[in-house]
């Protein structure tokens, strides 16, 4: 049964929700699945992505059907040059992490909240959202399909490439 969904900004009650897809687009790697989430969000590049949310720059909008619990979220953070994220590019380009429930995808909720996020960002005044993906990740398609270019930072035997979407 398709049911439908809206996308809207995060609220502190959809902190714990946002763990929950970061461990989602986390566990992409089979290396931090197999540690599982526990010792997967001990690790600072992993836990940097949520840590202390809420602070300036923090944006995440969620994913909620019209009967149930959240279905996905997106959320983008600055990052410090001395500790950045796996899609660095630069200290006022916030870097994109995105999950939708397993059961949710392939059903567009993946783009709405990027859509959704790209006007958050544009509203904040940031020129641009980065990120990471893995080169076989289908995922990739989605991000391109919604502007992301890769920026060719990436060594050719890198397992992921840095992506960028000018706003």
């Amino acid at each position: 049964m398709q049911h439908t969904y809206t996308t809207r900004a995060a609220l502190v009650a959809d902190v714990p929700f946002l763990w929950e897809m970061l461990w989602e687009a986390a566990a992409v790697s089979p290396e931090i699945r197999g540690m599982g989430r526990e010792r997967a969000f001990a690790l600072p590049d992993v836990a940097r992505y949520l840590e202390d949310w809420g602070r300036p720059g923090d944006a995440a909008v969620v994913a909620v059907p019209s009967d149930g619990a959240c279905l996905g979220a997106a959320w983008s953070r600055l990052f410090p040059a001395s500790a950045p994220g796996y899609g660095f590019v630069a200290e006022d380009i916030p870097e994109l992490g995105i999950g939708v429930s397993p059961q949710s995808r392939g059903r567009g909720i993946g783009g709405a909240m990027l859509e959704e996020l790209k006007v958050t960002a544009r509203a904040q005044g940031y020129a641009a959202l980065s990120l990471s993906v893995n080169r076989g990740n289908p995922a990739r398609r989605l991000y391109e399909r919604h502007g992301f270019e890769d920026l060719s930072i990436s060594a050719p035997t890198d397992s992921s490439v840095t992506l960028l979407c000018r706003l």
